[in-house]
């Protein structure tokens, strides 16, 4: 097999994973998804993404949990059963393993951290906080071809590097133009998700559907029409850091609304490389019921 074939099995296989990780996935299932023995597409999958297929099913499952833990009223057994784990004890383990804390004391010390967030941004006594303005809007479906970035949060010049990497081949399709909208999806929670494998998903929304099929680590997702809550950010990506600790600090006191399990959405309206930082507006979307 050539390893273009091997490749787009792979990306394939990747796709699958990314939206059952919580199911049962067994080697059935992988061998029918990939066209490949699971020994040769477990292979593959380790060469390109430097983890074996189980070891990045659990990774994802353990991480999820963590979500759920800080941002839901979830029972610990019933994230256990949500993300994969047919026995609690099983999962405590293997989530105090990877966390150095049990389920429960990783919630205790999310809401002590919470807490602590929450005073960082209050003003002096007497003075009145500043509530967080937001829309509620809903995205309607669309297609976009995305480039994943997977590393550390922090490490600009690779993220700006998978920028360029997008944009050229963009540019190399012809599917730019003055109309076009850029936007990130942010799969992971960088305050829990391992650092080297947290996700960004640079992507492009189509305004036609492809012609051809996307070459190397280049691919498609649709996304389904969605509820959401928009805040609007004017600033650097390292001033959004901050913008985003307020959000989810006093998201219970001024939004109050129920997350949904999706990734959250960034869309630039001003981008252009001559804009300075400061002068950044990202309109971010946080999905919602």
């Amino acid at each position: 097999m050539g390893n273009s074939i091997q490749l787009e099995r792979y990306k394939k296989l990747l796709s699958y994973i990314d939206e059952h990780f919580k199911e049962d996935i067994n080697i059935d299932k992988i061998e029918d998804v990939s066209f490949y023995s699971y020994r040769n597409i477990n292979r593959i999958f380790e060469a390109l993404h430097n983890e074996t297929l189980g070891k990045y099913v659990k990774r994802l499952r353990l991480e999820k949990a963590a979500q759920y833990l800080s941002y839901s009223d979830m029972g610990v057994s019933e994230i256990a059963y949500e993300v994969g784990f047919e026995d609690r004890a099983a999962f405590s383990k293997a989530f105090k393993n990877k966390y150095n804390l049990s389920p429960s004391s990783f919630r205790a010390h999310g809401e002590a951290l919470l807490e602590t967030t929450q005073r960082s941004f209050l003003p002096k006594e007497g003075i009145p906080r500043d509530v967080l303005t937001f829309d509620i809007e809903y995205l309607p479906s669309f297609e976009y071809l995305f480039l994943e970035y997977r590393g550390s949060y922090d490490d600009l010049p690779a993220i700006n590097t998978s920028w360029d990497v997008l944009i050229e081949y963009l540019s190399k399709k012809g599917l730019l133009s003055e109309n076009s909208i850029f936007m990130t999806e942010i799969v992971d929670d960088a305050d829990i998700s391992d650092h080297l494998n947290f996700r960004y998903h640079f992507a492009l929304v189509l305004e036609t559907p492809l012609s051809f099929v996307p070459e190397g680590f280049f691919r498609t997702k649709a996304h389904k029409r969605q509820k959401y809550v928009k805040f609007t950010h004017k600033g650097s990506d390292k001033s959004s850091i901050d913008f985003y600790k307020k959000i989810y600090a006093f998201w219970m006191l001024d939004v109050n609304l129920e997350l949904v399990d999706l990734p959250t959405l960034e869309f630039y309206s001003n981008y252009d490389e001559h804009i300075p930082e400061d002068e950044l507006i990202t309109e971010i979307y946080i999905p919602v019921k």
